[in-house]
């Protein structure tokens, strides 16, 4: 068993049967690492390193419930965007696969997509000061990225947005860049 500095303890358990994947799961306190017997030591320490920080993100991430995200959201309102976007729910939702988040103004209900699990928190609040700004102007003109610009992060986040997009061939996040000619 090997433990990574000042990390969780972590089991390495190599196969000969195992080709190409390396996969991670938690059992009780420790990490089991599977991997292909053939993997430097090299490898294997990166390998352990990028599953441990996986499974951490993702645990952290899925602790996060709707009423978790609610509280979040009208934080995020109070500190950037003074109270004026008072949201009713904020939930995870598996069906966004080309879009970060959504909301409906009428309803004031906001959905964000389930792979945001995996994203860092400053570009969670991001995309979601991003859709309490729709709360306060539904369409993308100067006056929502006015109320977007109070986020701190929000140049950061949609640069890495717009990153992960690329990499993942989906479609970029909306910009300032495409207002349309007309908006005020």
């Amino acid at each position: 068993m090997a433990k990574e500095a000042a990390g969780p303890p972590v089991e390495i358990r190599r196969s000969r049967r195992r080709r190409r994947t390396v996969s991670a799961y938690r059992e009780g306190e420790k990490i089991v690492v599977l991997m292909p017997d053939n993997l430097s030591r090299s490898e294997e320490r990166s390998w352990v390193r990028t599953m441990i920080a996986r499974i951490e993100r993702r645990e952290r991430k899925a602790s996060l419930t709707d009423e978790d995200l609610l509280r979040r959201a009208r934080l995020l309102n109070d500190s950037y965007l003074g109270g004026l976007a008072d949201p009713v729910s904020v939930s995870w939702v598996a069906n966004q696969r080309a879009r970060w988040g959504s909301c409906t103004p009428g309803d004031r209900t906001i959905r964000l997509s389930e792979r945001l699990q995996q994203m860092p928190g400053w570009v969670l609040d991001y995309v979601i000061v991003h859709e309490l700004a729709h709360l306060l102007e539904p369409a993308h003109t100067t006056a929502f990225w006015a109320w977007v610009a109070h986020y701190p992060q929000a140049e950061k986040a949609k640069g890495y947005l717009l990153g992960w997009s690329e990499a993942a061939r989906l479609p970029p996040p909306p910009s300032e860049e495409d207002l349309p000619v007309d908006a005020d």
